[in-house]
This record gives structure tokens, C-alpha cells and sequence, in this order.
């Protein structure tokens, strides 16, 4: 008898397999730390991992969509502003660092690890949705203004970190309470000088976003490189 030949997993469904993996490691340490301290002290890591994960989601629906449609239909436009609306929660993660301390419930060591996991897994999801979206630019703008988007994206995501930290604004207070979050808003971008803060916060973030994302970026067409030739 023959052998049937075995089934190839494609690229895409082994990177889906992967990104399972290493958010299951993720959510087993967040367990076996609840179980050994009996508290549920970091819950908090696994909602803010579910929204980092969301322009993921909104982006691989996006760009299913961009192929076969217009961008600019009222479908995929909206797609576009949820992910755009979204995608600081997979940054924003990190700043729960802020959180860590001696608890005597488990090492700080544990803690640190864990929380490298979450943070991990959600800047995975940021980047490969705007990496996802940065190549579908590139066939529409020319290079120049494709990488621009992306690095207003990513100014963008580095300010509503600044909201989200330390004005405790909320994606969805776009919608609850638009007039509050516009003035903050406004208020910093004419008033530059009475919050400084502001912009440092930004300016830190986007410098480590965007150091981050070039390196991905060059990484990732590299491989796309030496497998085509």
C-alpha cells in the first residue's frame, strides 16, 4: 500500500498555533500563581490581553475584506476605525508594569515573568495587525507615505497610552463620554506647555513602539526576502 502524503500546515495556521501557545503559557502562569497565592490580584492582565488581542482579530477581518472590496465602503471603513480605535490596548500593557511589587505571595521573580508573558503576547497582536495593515498601504500609497500612516499609527497609539495611564481615559469613553475626552485632549494639544508630561509620556512611547516595529518590520521582509530567492 501506499502512504498518503502527510498534509502540510500552512505558514499562516502555524504562527495561529504558535500565538495559541504562548498565550496558553500566558494564562497557566496567571493559574498556577492563583492557585498558590489564592488571590486573583493580576486578573487584570487577562482583560487587558483580550483587548490587545481585538485589532488582531479586526485586522485579519480588515484585510480579508480590502482584497475583494473597496477600503473606503462604510464596512470596511468602520472596521478600520475599531482597529484604530483599539490597537493602544496591545501597547498599553506594559504600562501595567507599574503594578509589580513584593507581595509575599510569590517571588517578585514569578511576577516578573509573568507579566513578560502578557506583555509579550500582546505586543505580538499589535504589531502583526499593523504589520498586516502597513502591507496593504504599500499596494495603494506610495513607500514613502505608507510608512508615514504607520508612524502617525504608532504616534497615535503612544498619546492614548498617555490618556489611557494617567487620565484613566477608556477606548469606549469615545462613545461614553466624547466631550470630556475631547476637551482633555484639545486642552493638551493648545496648552502644550501647562502638560509637559503629555508629551514626554508620548515621546517615550513612540521611540520605543517605533524602534520596536522597524526592527519587526525589516525582520519580517528579510524572511520574505531570502524565501523568494
Amino acid at each position: 500500500m501506499t502512504k498518503k502524503p502527510r498534509r502540510r500546515v500552512s505558514g499562516h495556521r502555524r504562527v495561529v498555533y504558535a500565538l495559541l501557545l504562548s498565550n496558553g503559557v500566558s494564562l497557566l502562569l496567571l493559574g498556577l500563581r492563583i492557585l498558590e497565592s489564592e488571590t486573583t490580584r493580576y486578573w487584570f492582565l487577562v482583560w487587558n490581553l483580550a483587548l490587545g488581542w481585538l485589532p488582531l482579530l479586526f485586522a485579519w477581518w480588515l484585510v480579508s475584506r480590502v482584497r475583494r472590496t473597496r477600503w473606503l465602503s462604510w464596512q470596511n471603513a468602520l472596521l478600520s476605525v475599531l482597529w484604530l480605535g483599539f490597537l493602544p490596548n496591545s501597547f498599553y500593557l506594559v504600562s501595567d508594569l507599574i503594578h509589580l511589587r513584593v507581595t509575599g505571595e510569590v517571588s517578585l521573580l514569578y511576577d516578573v515573568v509573568l507579566f513578560c508573558s502578557f506583555i509579550f503576547n500582546a505586543y505580538l497582536a499589535g504589531f502583526m495587525s499593523l504589520y498586516l495593515l502597513h502591507r496593504e498601504l504599500l499596494h495603494r500609497l506610495q513607500r514613502q507615505n505608507a510608512h508615514t500612516v504607520v508612524a502617525a499609527v504608532l504616534l497615535a497609539c503612544s498619546f492614548a497610552i498617555y490618556l489611557g495611564r494617567n487620565l484613566r481615559w477608556n477606548t469606549w469613553d469615545v462613545l461614553i463620554n466624547p466631550a470630556g475626552l475631547l476637551f482633555d485632549v484639545s486642552d493638551r494639544v493648545v496648552n502644550p506647555s501647562l502638560h509637559p508630561q503629555s508629551f514626554v509620556t508620548t515621546a517615550t512611547f513612540f521611540v520605543l513602539l517605533g524602534s520596536m516595529y522597524v526592527v519587526i518590520w525589516q525582520l519580517v521582509e528579510a524572511l520574505r526576502t531570502d524565501s523568494q530567492s
